[in-house]
């Protein structure tokens, strides 16, 4: 197994984050962001892109931002040559830790309810918090629902 390296993303790595978002999400379902909606993160103060990588090779990238006590992951990408291998895992806990950081305690993400990354968050200690009904449409043309999904540091 590798050793991964994680490292906050600048405008500069913006082509190595669009290579792992090209290789990590099928387009029939239309989730990949574009170049003009990443580099708007990039200019948030509250906003950070962590870039995985295996070597010199990206293999994994994470966006997410901080509102007050929340954070909300936006996208989590894993090459697929990559997966299997805890890049996610290792991008979640960097997430979490980034976000706690900056005063976060609850912990967010929506994702397509299909889609089979919701193992991977809960074994994270993520769990469905809301539905949407109907909420995705892919260029597939299949409709989809959305899941929320929370995660909270403070005891329940």
């Amino acid at each position: 197994m590798s050793e991964f390296r994680l490292a906050t993303a600048r405008v500069a790595d913006l082509a190595a984050v669009m290579r792992v978002m090209d290789a990590a999400f099928d387009p029939a379902y239309g989730e990949a962001w574009s170049r003009a909606q990443l580099l708007t993160l990039f200019a948030l103060p509250s906003a950070r892109v962590c870039l995985a990588w295996d070597g010199e090779t990206p293999c994994g990238f994470s966006a997410a931002r901080v509102a007050g006590p929340e954070s909300e992951l936006l996208l989590l990408a894993v090459d697929p040559e990559s997966r299997g291998r805890g890049v996610g895992a290792l991008l979640i806990a960097d997430w979490q830790a980034w976000a706690a950081s900056e005063g976060a305690e609850d912990y967010f993400l929506e994702m397509r309810a299909d889609n089979d990354a919701v193992h991977l968050y809960e074994r994270s200690g993520f769990s469905e918090c809301g539905r949407r009904k109907d909420y995705y449409r892919g260029g597939d043309g299949v409709i989809r629902d959305a899941i929320t999904m929370r995660h909270s540091a403070l005891p329940t």
